[in-house]
């Protein structure tokens, strides 16, 4: 097959791959908003499993990782991861379907931007040869320094006490989110090194089975964690969870595939460029893309009720008579009572006049 048809086939399985991730993440964000938190993570652990929604998503998982694996085959690291990303891009009208809502302006925007940074890394993907791969050795001191990251960021202790003691669901959501991404990434670059050491390809001295199993295990646990992490992760919500994933997720394997693989980019330092302006780019359509199904704040008018004026107590006939007789006789002891006179003292006495004696 020559590059050109490895590289569009490349393409076509990577979109594949993006498609069931989609599905995979708005089936777990939707049991994970269904599901309560439960503090005891064997008994959440064991109830997840008892769901039958979970294993649809496990089954959407695995067909994106198998045709992701078999993008791999066909394209670079450096091209396959970048298109990963597309996943946010698919789960945002699905996402938006099951919620019962329309697609917002500013989520379409953060669509096109993504597209546009995709578009700009894939057009400067390096030639570099789809058979590179880790040495056994790469591998497995790959998988250490992983886990010991993945770790750190599950258990909280790069963001602080303050900022785990203070942050909502979301906010712990995005530590899970990032292990999520850099564990699908290695689990991919694994997968790379496990595909060469099968097809007796592998760097360095031929692998024994032993070693070949060994590979698988890291692959399989790897692959688990991150999909029990984004599980975790979904609880705060489906954007932001999901776009770090798929930052994180290119971002690991890119650094692997420079590092260690010798992939590189086209044009030399221009390529360079152009692949950090194309992220940029990509990396604004994903916030877009967060912010964009944030509901906004709805002012609600609430009808203030008028100050209740007491109605004027009138009152009843019979009290008012009552009323106005004691309002009456009251004023009648408040007149002034009528003085008598007395007699004049000195006025001569006058009366009947004495018959004489003897008259």
């Amino acid at each position: 097959m020559n590059p050109a048809a490895g590289t569009a086939l490349a393409v076509l399985l990577s979109l594949v791959s993006a498609a069931g991730y989609a599905l995979a993440a708005v089936a777990q964000s939707r049991l994970a908003a269904a599901s309560p938190a439960a503090p005891d993570g064997r008994g959440a652990l064991r109830a997840l499993l008892a769901r039958g929604q979970w294993w649809w998503a496990v089954g959407l998982n695995a067909a994106g990782a198998l045709a992701h694996v078999a993008a791999l085959h066909y394209g670079p690291l450096t091209l396959v991861q970048p298109l990963g990303a597309l996943t946010l891009v698919a789960a945002l009208p699905l996402g938006a379907y099951c919620a019962r809502r329309r697609v917002t302006r500013t989520e379409w925007r953060g669509a096109l931007w993504t597209l546009g940074g995709l578009v700009g890394l894939v057009a400067v993907t390096g030639p570099t040869a789809p058979g590179e791969a880790l040495s056994l050795r790469e591998s497995l001191v790959v998988a250490a320094a992983t886990a010991l990251l993945i770790a750190a960021l599950a258990s909280g202790r790069l963001q602080g006490r303050e900022r785990r003691g203070n942050g909502g669901p979301a906010a712990r959501g995005l530590g899970h989110a990032t292990a999520s991404g850099i564990a699908s990434g290695v689990a991919s670059a694994l997968t790379q090194t496990l595909t060469a050491a099968l097809a007796l390809d592998l760097p360095g001295t031929e692998p024994t089975w032993w070693q070949t199993a060994l590979l698988a295990v890291l692959i399989s646990g790897f692959a688990s964690g991150g999909l029990l992490l984004s599980q975790a992760a979904y609880r705060g919500g489906l954007a932001a969870p999901l776009a770090v994933v798929n930052l994180s997720n290119p971002a690991a394997a890119a650094v692997i595939g420079v590092a260690l693989l010798g992939e590189t980019f086209r044009a030399g330092a221009w390529g360079w460029l152009v692949a950090a302006g194309a992220s940029l780019v990509a990396a604004r359509g994903v916030v877009l893309l967060t912010k964009g199904g944030t509901p906004e704040p709805t002012v609600v008018a609430v009808a203030v009720p008028a100050p209740a004026v007491p109605a004027p107590v009138v009152p009843a006939p019979a009290a008012t008579a009552t009323a106005t007789a004691t309002a009456t006789a009251i004023q009648a002891e408040a007149r002034p009572m009528p003085i008598p006179r007395l007699p004049d003292l000195t006025a001569p006495e006058t009366g009947p006049t004495p018959a004489p004696v003897g008259g």
